[in-house]
């Protein structure tokens, strides 16, 4: 499974598990400022999953799977993952 297929099914995962996952737009608000970089924040009860454009597949991956270990692991005990999936998870890249 390549990476690009590990993204998706992280989000869909993220997705099922209650976690809002979203896209970031635009760049820096100033030209001196940094691009936005993926992360996680709480947005009042909710779980916000935010994504780059700017960031590399393996940076959304980490994202997702720091996610889905923080705020969905109970979730995660009782799903079928697939190999390459359960594999990022556990902190052991394929």
């Amino acid at each position: 499974m390549d990476p690009v297929e590990i993204e998706r099914h992280l989000i869909e995962l993220a997705e099922a598990a209650g976690l809002e996952v979203r896209g970031l737009t635009g760049g820096a608000f100033q030209p001196s400022e940094p691009e936005a970089s993926s992360g996680v924040c709480r947005v009042r009860d909710s779980i916000w999953v935010l994504l780059a454009p700017s960031d590399s597949v393996e940076e959304h991956i980490s994202v997702l799977v720091s996610a889905l270990e923080t705020h969905a692991a109970g979730f995660l005990e009782d799903r079928y993952l697939p190999p390459a999936v359960r594999q990022r998870i556990r902190g052991r890249p394929v």
